[in-house]
């Protein structure tokens, strides 16, 4: 039973828990960016609603909303902690010294730029580079952040950037997951467990699975069940670890389709409404490397802008054993 509130300050864990569940959307991403478990966290929660006397979170399905009162709360110690991240990336920065700073939105520093990173780390040794994955746009000027790879109307926010790639959307899954099912055609994916990637609404609206069924003139029906992830990267694992079909970008599967983790049984696309831009401060050109990890990145764009564009026939091409291939088709 949660208690009257007491005049003192509630935990400092208990409300770093609840800002981290508030922003990410579940207690499973709070953990995994606090480093705790998930039943850690959720005893966080729980302190938090005792010391406040009020419901801050409720179970919506399989996920959790922000109360009337959470809501509320959230939006005063949300700009505290943003504060403190930004101190954070600070002092880091100035760790750093030389080093230069590369933000981008989570599921592409993990699944596009991150491991190419160590390509260009590579091939110019003693190079400082720091990955930050971060949903929030962050200010560029102020010296904690050189270069931000973001997506759409967001780059408006930055004086100096440049367009980077435009990626598709294509249904993929595991060779085993494909294997279990008859799939003869495109409209047939529909029938096996979808996975499905919400967008920030920051982004605007992004094609779903509907407007998939759509392009392939699939009868408007019920779709199989569906399971949404708030980040591309988590629902891309999903299906790889063979729990559905995930409707993924080009440029954050590559891997997964040249090793085979994953396959494309049905080559059709939808692009994205809007491409991904690079934005970087004018100061980070006048550090060591600065300029070049900028004309590499921008390289590294146009680089996938084709490879988007290009048939998925190479990436995901049948291998002894297998007995799937990729192709385009309708109805």
């Amino acid at each position: 039973m949660i208690r009257a509130p007491r005049q003192t300050l509630p935990p400092l864990r208990a409300v770093q828990a609840f800002e981290a569940v508030a922003r990410g959307g579940s207690v499973g991403s709070a953990a995994a960016e606090l480093g705790v478990s998930p039943g850690a966290v959720s005893q966080q929660l729980r302190k938090i609603e005792t010391a406040l006397g009020v419901r801050v979170l409720e179970r919506r399905g399989k996920g959790l909303e922000l109360t009337a009162w959470g809501r509320l709360y959230h939006a005063e110690v949300a700009p505290a902690f943003a504060q403190l991240r930004h101190a954070h990336d600070k002092l880091a920065r100035a760790q750093l010294r030389s080093g230069l700073v590369l933000s981008c939105l989570s599921s592409v520093a993990s699944r596009w730029i991150g491991p190419r990173l160590f390509d260009w780390q590579a091939a110019h040794a003693g190079a400082k580079v720091r990955l930050v994955g971060a949903e929030a746009e962050p200010e560029l000027a102020g010296g904690a952040v050189d270069f931000r790879i973001t997506y759409g109307d967001a780059a408006r926010a930055f004086e100096d950037r440049a367009r980077l790639f435009t990626d598709a959307l294509v249904p993929v899954c595991t060779p085993a997951l494909l294997a279990r099912h008859k799939v003869r055609r495109a409209s047939d994916l529909l029938a096996l467990p979808l996975i499905g990637i919400e967008w920030d609404i920051v982004h605007g609206a992004q094609p779903g699975w509907s407007d998939w069924a759509a392009s392939i003139g699939a009868a408007k029906r019920a779709l199989s069940s569906e399971l949404t992830f708030s980040l591309s990267s988590a629902a891309i694992d999903a299906a790889v670890n063979g729990r559905g079909v995930v409707l993924a970008q080009v440029a954050l599967i590559a891997d997964d389709l040249a090793s085979g983790r994953l396959v494309a049984p049905f080559d059709n696309r939808l692009k994205l409404p809007q491409p991904y831009y690079l934005a970087w401060d004018r100061a980070a050109l006048q550090k060591p490397r600065g300029a070049e990890l900028k004309d590499w990145l921008i390289g590294l764009g146009e680089s996938q802008d084709k490879a988007s564009a290009r048939s998925l026939q190479a990436a995901s091409a049948p291998r002894k054993g297998r007995g799937y291939v990729t192709k385009t088709e309708h109805l």
